[in-house]
């Protein structure tokens, strides 16, 4: 039943309205002062805070001042004690409560009071005392450098700017004020955007070594907000959430139902693996208490507790996001907002919302030996993002697999020189993605403007000299819909960077920016009258001549000072008196005549006017070209496509990989001498992993369980056969001589051994919570891998619940499943289930000795048919180099429990009716 809809929220139900306004703000702050180190003065002083208003701000302690007055609060003091800058400091710090401020004074960016104590502990800086604060100081040049290392110790950071030119100040009313100044930008590690801390444009500084500490973005830096809604009726928790990383642009939503262990939301969290989560003032304890578990586990930088206006502010946006679930409605609104404080919300203002739902996935991964290390060859750094996707979200229609084989196929096969200049036009480009995006944030620099806009003009331009070869040469459908369709995405790109001048860009000079000022009126009529002012100042030179009787005098400029009258000061009789004296050497005097003085003073106010209209400008030039931020984005979008597309196929090349054929008709999986993609890879040609054969299907054999001796190679086996089936739905090739695979709508698994302290949770516990989590969310359609259950509790206990777990399994879910143990018992299963049920073991060589002591084996690591009969752990005892007298031991008592079981068997047979 569809709620009522309340038409005076652009289509919002009024259920979602209440929810909204149940939002509250509580931030958490990045630092604790009492976890705070203090940094000492020599003398001995305590150090300084600056805090909000009502607590403390302590200067530090004026000499003379007697000891009851060193603690007093700033209401109690005299307000001229502190200096002008830092009765400015401390309104900024009162406003931003929870930054690190970084405040602009001249060529350097300084921290003032406790913010600099915690800026000096973390960049490894001298904190000093300055009159009543103590402060540090960090070159302006290196600003990126400091406020990333900031944020990568999870610090919030304010950068404040002055907001006057000397010039314009001098010629107002409030000429001997101090500057003013404002908060420019905000930094979290979610919203790493703009030139202020965006090395894109810098590389060369890095490769010359002055910048190797910089921290650079992770893969993924996403923001994510959580909502919850409780239905009372049906008892059910709906969870809403919207994770946006503001770098890219990337947007996901997602609306699940979850239990009360939350193991929906945990999976969630840890895929996304965000840097910063908002959550609403009503959330459970429940999932507070997850969130705190898996802080170990990602990189939360603080949790935010947020108070929400009722969505988007305009009735537009509103109305777009209308069709979307309510817990998802309300975690856009607090999302918005936070944004609004770094002046990011543009991408969640976009109508152009991703509709992905997050996915769990055994697969994902960057280190050595995971999926996504075997299968990224990719060359760009969207690219990679990309791949990362696709390893996480494998395709679960047939067709868009068979699309994705043909292209790789094609590019495996072809001879064609297009797809190879295709290829090397992937390599170093920057990051397209990130680029677009903080031009679409309005938060570029020049240089990077330059560098994303060139890039992508150049794509555009190369890839349409391209276009008949890949009409006449390519036969994919994917490659020729991709490449076709990119350079008129392209091509408003070469129009932005026409207009720009290359020198002026690349050096950041924003006055000279423009090479036509056709379509900048402002800037034409202020550079018009800059030259009237230097025409004017230019035929003043005659009147000069004239005075001082030197026919070819000319103006000199010294220390930046310009448009001097230098006169021996042998001669210094035939300066008038009226003449202002700018400065002097033992030979000469240089000077300023009172019209000089009146139009240099015009002159810099209108060069300081002209620095303010080209900012100006240049943050409209960079809306405009925003209004294809879309097209654009999509372009980059094929480009990563084809990235990976080509990384796929270099996959495929690596030999004795083939094309599985995908069907959605039925689960099934047959796959021929298959193998571990990774173990492959890092075991090389000399030492060639052992292939085995894998056959499921779901009419018929569709549970096979696996025994085998400890180390024999049970765990690889079933973990190549999941991974296998994920390169299949990416669409990749697979190490396999044939494989033929339906499509599985999911892969659970339940391998390892770990316990799960913060959530106080033994290991048995925790194998139990995920088999039940597989049991709520198989179907016949899924591919289930259970290893060792039940090897948490006691042996009896175990078996019971391993035996009755696999038998629930294949009476009622019906799904693929490999079940791996170590109790006998369970083999029993393939005589109540013939057909369905398959006994397996891992083979080996037994060499048992005559007398007690552990046997020798010798690994196979072929999948054979029939159950093992021991586990022979032992055998993995000795390879541990456990002391002979333990192994003689525990061999001896091995014999007798075995006996001691045989022999109760004997009678229960003998004395059974």
């Amino acid at each position: 039943m569809k709620p009522t809809l309340n038409k005076g929220a652009a289509g919002l139900c009024s259920s979602t309205l209440e929810k909204l306004k149940g939002f509250t703000c509580m931030a958490e702050p990045s630092v604790k002062h009492s976890d705070t180190q203090r940094v000492k003065k020599k003398t001995g002083g305590s150090s300084s805070k600056i805090c909000d208003k009502g607590s403390s701000i302590r200067p530090q302690d004026a000499p003379g001042k007697h000891s009851d007055e060193k603690s007093s609060a700033p209401s109690r003091r005299a307000k001229s004690i502190y200096t002008p800058l830092e009765q400015q400091v401390i309104q900024l710090k009162q406003q931003h409560k929870d930054a690190l401020l970084a405040v602009e004074c001249g060529y350097k960016y300084r921290f003032f009071g406790e913010d600099a104590e915690i800026a000096a502990k973390e960049l490894n800086i001298v904190c000093h005392l300055d009159h009543n604060f103590m402060t540090c100081s960090i070159p302006t040049h290196r600003l990126f450098v400091h406020v990333r290392r900031l944020v990568s110790h999870g610090h919030k950071v304010g950068v404040v700017k002055q907001t006057e030119t000397s010039a314009i100040k001098a010629s107002g009313a409030n000429k001997n004020t101090l500057f003013t100044r404002q908060l420019s930008a905000l930094y979290t590690k979610s919203t790493l955007v703009g030139e202020d801390v965006n090395p894109v444009c810098r590389l060369g500084d890095v490769e010359e070594g002055g910048s190797g500490d910089v921290v650079l973005d992770p893969p993924d830096s996403f923001l994510l907000c959580i909502s919850e809604n409780w239905d009372k009726l049906r008892k059910q928790l709906t969870v809403g959430l919207v994770a946006v990383q503001p770098s890219t642009g990337d947007v996901l939503l997602d609306c699940f139902p979850d239990g009360e262990s939350r193991s929906e939301l945990e999976g969630r969290v840890l895929k996304i693996n965000p840097v910063e989560i908002l959550v609403p003032s009503d959330l459970s304890e429940q999932t507070h208490r997850l969130l705190h578990t898996v802080k170990h586990r990602i990189c939360v930088v603080r949790a935010v507790i947020w108070h929400v206006c009722l969505g988007p502010p305009d009735s537009r946006s509103l109305s777009s996001v209308a069709s979307l679930e309510s817990p998802v409605i309300c975690c856009l609104g607090p999302l918005i907002q936070y944004l609004q404080e770094f002046s990011l919300e543009r991408v969640l203002r976009s109508e152009r919302y991703m509709q992905t739902h997050v996915y769990r996935h055994l697969t994902d991964g960057g280190v050595k030996g995971s999926l996504l290390w075997v299968l990224d060859h990719t060359r760009t750094p969207f690219g990679r993002r990309l791949m990362r996707k696709w390893v996480s979200q494998p395709l679960t229609d047939p067709q868009s697999i068979s699309e994705r084989q043909d292209a790789i196929q094609e590019i495996l096969e072809s001879d064609s020189l297009t797809l190879n200049s295709i290829r090397s036009l992937m390599s170093h480009l920057p990051d397209l993605e990130r680029g677009i995006c903080s031009i679409y944030h309005k938060k570029s620099s020049t240089q990077e403007f330059y560098l994303i806009s060139g890039s992508l003009s150049r794509l555009g331009l190369e890839l349409r000299a391209l276009l008949p070869a890949i009409q006449a040469q390519i036969s994919s459908a994917l490659l020729q819909g991709l490449l076709l369709d990119t350079p008129d995405l392209l091509a408003p790109a070469h129009s932005f960077l026409k207009v720009l001048n290359e020198k002026a860009a690349k050096s950041g000079n924003k006055t000279e920016l423009f090479s036509d000022l056709s379509g900048f009126p402002v800037l034409q009529e202020r550079r018009e009258q800059i030259q009237t002012v230097l025409n004017e100042i230019q035929d003043h030179r005659r009147e000069i001549r004239l005075t001082l009787k030197a026919p070819t005098l000319d103006y000199t400029t010294v220390s930046g000072q310009e448009f001097l009258i230098e006169v021996k000061n042998l001669l210094s009789s035939t300066v008038p008196p009226d003449w202002v004296k700018i400065s002097c050497t033992k030979a000469v005097s240089r000077y300023h005549s009172p019209f000089l003085v009146e139009r240099y003073k015009k002159l810099l106010q209108l060069r300081e006017q002209l620095l303010l209209d080209c900012q100006r400008e240049w943050t409209n030039f960079l809306d405009q070209f925003g209004e294809h931020y879309h097209a654009m984005k999509r372009a980059i979008s094929h480009l990563a496509t084809m990235d990976c597309l080509f990384s796929l196929a270099e996959v495929a090349k690596q030999g004795d990989y083939c094309r599985p054929e995908v069907c959605d008709s039925q689960c099934t999986i047959m796959i021929r001498d298959g193998r571990h993609p990774a173990i492959d890879l890092l075991m090389g040609e000399h030492n060639q992993y052992v292939p085995n054969h894998t056959e499921l299907q779901g009419g018929g054999r569709r549970t096979m369980i696996i025994t085998g001796p400890n180390m024999g190679g049970k765990s690889s086996y079933i973990r190549q056969v999941a991974l296998i089936c994920v390169m299949a739905q990416m669409g990749s090739y697979v190490p396999a001589s044939e494989a033929c695979l339906g499509i599985v709508d999911g892969i659970y698994t339940r391998m390892g051994a770990s316990d799960n302290i913060y959530k106080g949770r033994s290991t048995f516990m925790e194998e139990l919570t995920e088999a039940s989590d597989i049991i709520s969310h198989a179907t016949e359609h899924s591919l289930v891998i259970l290893d060792e259950l039940g090897r948490g509790t006691s042996t009896h206990d175990g078996i019971a619940i391993a035996y009755a777990t696999l038998e629930y399994f294949i009476r009622h879910v019906k799904a693929l499943t490999l079940f791996v143990t170590h109790y006998p018992p369970l083999c029993e299963l393939e005589r109540l289930f013939p057909g369905q049920v398959s006994n397996y073991h891992m083979a080996f060589l037994l060499n048992e000795p005559a007398i007690v002591q552990p046997e020798f084996i010798t690994f196979l690591y072929q999948l054979t048919e029939g159950a093992a009969g021991r586990s022979y752990g032992l055998n993995v005892a000795r390879l541990a180099d456990i002391p002979d007298t333990i192994l003689h031991t525990a061999a001896r008592k091995s014999r007798e429990l075995e006996s001691m079981v045989n022999t109760r068997r004997y009678s229960k047979h003998t004395h059974s009716p």
